[in-house]
């Protein structure tokens, strides 16, 4: 084969394989978007905050051993953290309410204080639900939750929703849903955390 017709056959089979794996479906990552009859799916995860959450944060004792200060009341910033006086930006996001307490605790003593108590708290946790549902908007998580049952809450489907085209998303992590797929095997129904958005798009036809 000369130097022409090997490059002519390696550019088309090269072309091939893309064709492949264009089409090819892709490989969903169970980790970041758990599903229902997945063991233990979510429980780790929503425990833990994530931006927007309002976290308040009461600290206790100081250097006169005084009551409890006036609570700091922040929702987490874009860049996942609060500030909190002295010591500045704390890292908030991904943390549970045990481990953000540790983390301040350990800023705080003994840079600036011989000992405190820190108390984490957090005020409602929410998801979204837009598009082609009948009461579009913010919803309150109450709990485990999945895609199907969040649609639910905000009113279901519209008439012209199209069900093979949901989308959960997290963060920067998309995921589409098929709503006849759920119906045929409901252990695959996503879980759905706080923070987390459903959208659920217009059929045309």
């Amino acid at each position: 084969m000369n130097l022409f017709l090997r490059m002519v056959f390696l550019g088309g089979l090269a072309a091939a394989n893309l064709f492949v794996a264009g089409c090819a479906s892709p490989v969903v990552d169970n980790t970041i978007f758990p599903r229902r009859g997945d063991s233990g799916a979510g429980n780790e995860h929503v425990a833990k905050f994530v931006v927007g959450d309002t976290v308040t944060v009461t600290l206790t004792g100081g250097p006169e051993e005084a009551g409890p200060e006036t609570p700091h009341v922040e929702p987490i910033k874009e860049d996942g953290t609060i500030t909190m006086p002295d010591i500045g930006h704390v890292q908030a996001a991904g943390k549970t309410a045990g481990e953000l307490q540790n983390a301040i605790h350990d800023l705080y003593v003994p840079h600036f204080r011989t000992h405190i108590t820190v108390t984490v708290s957090t005020g409602d946790r929410v998801y979204y639900v837009d598009g082609e549902v009948k009461s579009p908007g913010r919803q309150l998580y109450l709990g485990e939750t999945t895609v199907t049952q969040a649609i639910t809450s905000a009113g279901d489907f519209t008439d012209f929703a199209d069900r093979h085209n949901i989308w959960l998303i997290r963060g920067k992590n998309r995921l589409q849903v098929d709503n006849d797929d759920i119906f045929k095997n409901p252990d695959t129904d996503p879980i759905v955390y706080p923070g987390d958005r459903i959208e659920v798009h217009r059929r045309w036809y």
